[in-house]
């Protein structure tokens, strides 16, 4: 089927180049206009994915080429673009399906932004890159440029990335942090007639304290009380100073895509019960893929959101899922929550199937120290965690899985990603058993990831479910193996299904 959505990625020579902020205020002036916007982020990242979603009223897909296969990247800017409910796959010509297409995607526009600098990726051959994933989807480039204290070397920077791939569509430039009117002249000028695409616009240097960061980055905009001035101050400045016309030509011009159907379907079979998956989401733990909840959803899921800094105790649940997040930062709220870290603790002693990411394994263990500060967590794993100045993983895994547990099949690869500044400062020798062996990453040690304990599996590394679509089948059915138990069984003595090692130690030794 062909087709042709109005796109384009925003992307630069660095992260920290401004193409965040650059993104978010592109997103609200556009939608300001009328227009659908369809936000993306490129790569493993939920903080900027998130202000995009603020900003543009409509949920933030990550596409990233490692974590899902190509096929999986395109498949899920298909899907979350609307080009599936507009015409679907049903009508043999292929003339009107392209008409009707065309016709269904006059108001939108898909706005993708990169990650990192434009060629960066997992190698020195850019593999996984912003460029790649423009080749792939025949997408423009914007690039936003840090100005800072240069001009004419701009358009050597800018040239040098035509040269290094010409199958990259470098359309357009913004320049950003400009020091002023003469600044902007000299660099323009130097792009415009070295390079020969335009100069969308140039944004002067601002207060970078309207998108505060910390350790992770941008503060997380569930978290930040300034999230609507801060959209606001973003989509004005970008009004004010990038020329939005000539952005949505370049983005009309993007051309057609070809995509093919594979057979593979993502609409919930009916004939599947539906299970209680309850899902942690607050200030605390908040890193989820939408993809990944739709994956439960579309296995059998009703999906029940849950706080682990209000809720007293947990709801009547058959699985827990808990991601990553900032419980270092919400540590107090955390310990001061006992009856919910009893409940949590409670529930995994009776079989409860809980899959926990990061963030989420951390509330796993016995403690968090964070700032000097010690603070209980629900106990559940004989592991203390605190946190070090710098990372200690960070960036994409490849793990193997040695050890049988609800989740992965033994013996697969998976593929994902990390980045935590916090360790396993004590694991008790003995008394942990880890279901995956890391092949790149760091996990827990260096060598191993994924603390299974009854029906918990604690890990570091993070998955997209679109390229482990074996993870939320088999946790849909852990949780529907565990409701037949509660109702088959006393209570006392909860059905517990396949387990990661029942009753190998207690944590109170």
């Amino acid at each position: 089927m062909l087709w042709n959505i109005p796109r384009m990625i925003v992307s630069g020579l660095a992260g920290g180049c401004g193409k965040t902020f650059v993104s978010v205020g592109m997103a609200s002036a556009l939608r300001k206009r009328g227009k659908d916007v369809f936000p993306f982020k490129k790569g493993p990242d939920y903080i900027d994915s998130a202000w995009l979603f603020s900003a543009a009223a409509r949920q933030c897909y990550n596409l990233d080429t490692f974590l899902m296969g190509e096929y999986g990247v395109v498949r899920s800017f298909e899907q979350h673009t609307g080009i599936d409910d507009a015409c679907g796959y049903s009508d043999d010509d292929s003339y009107a399906r392209y008409s009707r297409v065309r016709e269904s995607v006059g108001g939108r526009i898909a706005l993708i932004e990169g990650n990192r600098g434009l060629f960066d990726g997992m190698d020195q051959g850019g593999t996984y890159s912003t460029a790649e994933l423009a080749k792939l989807l025949k997408s423009p480039v914007v690039l936003v440029l840090d100005s800072t204290k240069s001009t004419r070397t701009l358009a050597a920077q800018v040239l040098g990335c035509q040269r290094l791939d010409p199958a990259v569509r470098i359309e357009g430039v913004i320049l950003n942090r400009i020091a002023g009117k003469r600044h902007e002249e000299i660099a323009s000028a130097s792009i415009e007639r070295i390079c020969g695409i335009p100069v969308l616009g140039a944004i002067p240097k601002l207060d970078p304290g309207m998108f505060p960061e910390r350790h992770l980055g941008l503060v997380t905009p569930e978290e930040y009380p300034g999230k609507a001035r801060a959209i606001v101050y973003a989509e004005e400045t970008v009004e004010k100073y990038v020329d939005l016309d000539r952005l949505l030509s370049i983005a009309d011009a993007a051309g057609e895509l070809l995509m093919k159907e594979s057979g593979l379907s993502t609409t919930m079979d009916s004939s599947k019960g539906r299970v209680r998956m309850g899902v942690v989401r607050d200030a605390a733990f908040s890193f989820y893929y939408p993809d990944n909840i739709e994956a439960l959803v579309a296995s059998g899921s009703e999906i029940v959101e849950i706080s682990s800094l209000r809720d007293h105790a947990l709801p009547d649940i058959d699985a827990l899922y808990i991601g990553g997040g900032f419980p270092e930062t919400n540590a107090a709220g955390l310990a001061g929550n006992e009856g919910f870290r009893s409940s949590v603790r409670a529930a995994i002693e009776d079989g409860l199937p809980v899959y926990a990411e990061c963030g989420g394994a951390i509330y796993m263990g016995r403690s968090l120290t964070y700032n000097g500060r010690t603070y209980p967590m629900t106990g559940t794993l004989p592991v203390e965690f605190d946190f070090d100045k710098k990372p200690q993983g960070h960036g994409y895994t490849v793990l193997e899985v040695k050890e049988a547990n609800p989740y992965f099949d033994v013996s697969s690869i998976v593929h994902g990603h990390e980045f935590h500044y916090s360790r396993g400062r004590s694991i008790w020798p003995g008394r942990v058993r880890f279901a995956f062996g890391v092949q790149r990453g760091y996990g827990f040690n260096g060598t191993e990831d994924g603390i299974c304990y009854k029906g918990l599996l604690a890990v570091y590394s993070h998955i997209h479910a679109a390229g482990t679509a074996q993870w939320a089948e088999n946790f849909v059915y852990a949780a529907g193996r565990y409701s037949m138990g509660k109702s088959r069984h006393d209570q006392s003595r909860p059905y517990r299904g396949n387990t990661c090692g029942y009753g190998q130690y207690s944590v109170n030794q």
